[in-house]
């Protein structure tokens, strides 16, 4: 049985003013300060063993979260880089609202559009579920944007992609997935 813990960065500026793309952000003082606070060992984070294996994204907010947690070398991972945003990437949602309203729409209604001229979601959902996938037989921590943890966790449950919308992922949410009798299953802990 293996152990994935997902772990969604901390938040960035970028992140807070839902600016497309902003994921190379440093951490802002309050993620920065929240994500030191799950060190903390009388916490109620569950964040695996020493000896588990920890990946992220390459991004300044998933190196700067797993380095707060104290893992200083974690493996970056392409697989859960944030989607590429294409002609949106460094605006902000309601900059998009107002320039390409209809393009906005069609990217929320339909996971497999890309009316910015990057990545879909659909093709962040295989990406990220394929490397979700590979790690059946591992104990990993990975850490990564909140939208890519909701790709990944649409994958694992064998949600159809529009369902990327239905879950909400704050920065640090923890999501604990298991992999037994061929499919994956989301843990949910005792609270305290």
């Amino acid at each position: 049985m293996s152990g994935v813990r997902l772990l969604a960065a901390a938040t960035t500026p970028s992140l807070r003013r839902a600016v497309f793309g902003g994921d190379d952000d440093d951490l802002d003082e309050g993620g920065l300060r929240a994500a030191l606070a799950l060190c903390d060992p009388d916490g109620p984070a569950d964040l695996g063993g020493r000896g588990d294996l920890w990946v992220c994204a390459p991004s300044q907010a998933a190196l700067q979260t797993a380095r707060a947690l104290g893992h200083d070398d974690p493996v970056v991972e392409k697989a859960l880089a944030d989607p590429g945003y294409g002609t949106w990437s460094g605006l902000g949602l309601g900059d998009v609202a107002g320039t390409d309203p209809d393009g906005l729409q069609t990217w929320l209604s339909d996971p497999g559009a890309a009316p910015h001229g990057g990545e879909s979601l659909t093709a962040v959902r295989q990406r990220a579920g394929a490397w979700l996938d590979s790690q059946r037989e591992q104990r990993t921590v990975a850490v990564a944007h909140p939208v890519v943890i909701r790709a990944a966790l649409t994958h694992a449950l064998g949600l159809p992609d529009a369902a990327v919308w239905q879950l909400d992922v704050a920065p640090l949410s923890l999501i604990r997935l298991t992999h037994r009798t061929s499919r994956w299953h989301v843990s949910f802990p005792p609270a305290g």
